[in-house]
């Protein structure tokens, strides 16, 4: 064997263990997956209960976290760094729960706060805090989407173009909306009954859905009236339809809209 030859072939051994070892890096140097984008629920509690059978839903979003146990809705930034979770000061509505919902608002907050560890894999999430470990699933696992057509939904907030509306009256009457397969529309706006028809027209975004919605005429508290009047605005024309797991979002073109919840 010539001399050049053993020189070229120790010139390839090393240029391919130049590409093996960058090979290497690049793969150790990829970004690991972080909850980002995702929408994760709790399945089981190692430690302190959520007060009142939760469950805790965490949705991780722009950079930001939104959180709840079954009471108010917490909303703030997020990191993931040092496979910590740094939770920014969270700002969060102020409704009164009753029983020990009433509670679930602290339990959270204690979780949340204390740079609990987290780790994902694949749909699970798991949340690891001084004195508690929560387990997580991915809400399109857990809760896969449920139609908009036959399914009885409750409206559980209200939207203008400014702000997002929960009280104790929407709680206490419950507007209800089902959508049968021919279009028929029932259920309550809060005092009066209602009935009519809808059309949906499928797009990119979710699908158009128009109503023509007509009610009883009987005459209920001031605030529950209050609470119908918003109901019908939202349910007057063109909405879209938005469909998360067991949630509805209805967005009229006025500008106002509709939480509504899978019962």
């Amino acid at each position: 064997m010539s001399a050049t030859t053993v020189r070229v072939g120790i010139f390839l051994a090393m240029v391919a263990g130049l590409i093996a070892g960058c090979s290497s890096g690049d793969k150790d140097d990829k970004p690991a997956a972080t909850p980002m984008g995702r929408t994760f629920v709790s399945t089981a509690v190692d430690g302190p209960q959520i007060p009142g059978g939760g469950p805790l839903t965490l949705t991780f979003a722009d950079g930001r976290i939104s959180a709840s146990s079954g009471c108010n809705t917490a909303d703030g930034t997020v990191d993931f760094t040092d496979d910590t979770l740094h939770v920014g000061t969270l700002a969060s509505t102020l409704m009164a729960c009753p029983g020990d919902r009433g509670e679930a608002d602290s339990w959270q907050d204690k979780l949340l706060t204390a740079l609990p560890k987290w780790q994902l894999d694949d749909g699970t999430l798991t949340l690891t805090g001084k004195d508690v470990t929560v387990t997580l699933l991915d809400k399109k696992l857990a809760q896969p989407d449920k139609p908009l057509i036959g399914t009885t939904w409750i409206i559980s907030t209200l939207m203008t173009p400014d702000a997002q509306i929960r009280s104790q009256t929407l709680d206490y009457v419950k507007p209800t909306l089902a959508i049968a397969p021919d279009g028929a529309v029932s259920g309550s706006a809060g005092c009066n009954r209602m009935t009519g028809h809808a059309t949906a027209e499928p797009t990119a975004n979710g699908p158009d859905v128009t109503f023509q919605i007509g009610t009883t005429k009987m005459l209920c508290a001031p605030e529950i009236m209050e609470v119908e009047q918003s109901v019908l605005k939202v349910l007057d024309g063109k909405t879209t339809a938005t469909i998360d797991a067991d949630t509805l979002i209805l967005r009229n073109t006025n500008g106002f809209g509709l939480t509504l919840r899978a019962q």
